[in-house]
């Protein structure tokens, strides 16, 4: 489920990482192809907006710190808006006494219902 767009973010920070220093317009053609994927993956296009202009607003104002890559220092931006994006989010299941409990596991084929319940 997840090949696909890691497929693409792959390319757009393959792109990157070979420049000796990132432009506005790197980061805003790169945001483009991220923005692409993430549509494709059919992530809401609200989340998609939001999460890029964060990145692009923490893109402008980033120093490049100089044990990093430009292209490496993107990749962090984007992985940091994305742990963010879906941070801290209360994952425990609250089971119902007495045991047992009855959970509906939903998903489309291939994306790990039964090794996930495993």
């Amino acid at each position: 489920m997840f090949e696909n767009l890691t497929d693409k973010f792959n390319g757009v920070f393959r792109k990157l990482s070979g420049r000796g220093k990132i432009s506005e317009q790197n980061v805003k053609d790169a945001m483009r192809e991220v923005r692409t994927a993430l549509l494709e993956a059919d992530v809401h296009y609200k989340v998609v907006r939001d999460f890029c202009e964060q990145v692009v607003q923490k893109a402008r104002g980033q120093e490049v710190i100089k044990s990093l890559h430009p292209g490496d220092m993107m990749i962090k931006i984007v992985h940091d808006e994305l742990v963010e994006l879906m941070g801290p989010v209360d994952t425990r299941v609250y089971f119902v006494s007495p045991p047992p409990a009855i959970i509906m596991m939903a998903g489309l084929q291939g994306a790990g219902k039964t090794t996930t319940c495993g």
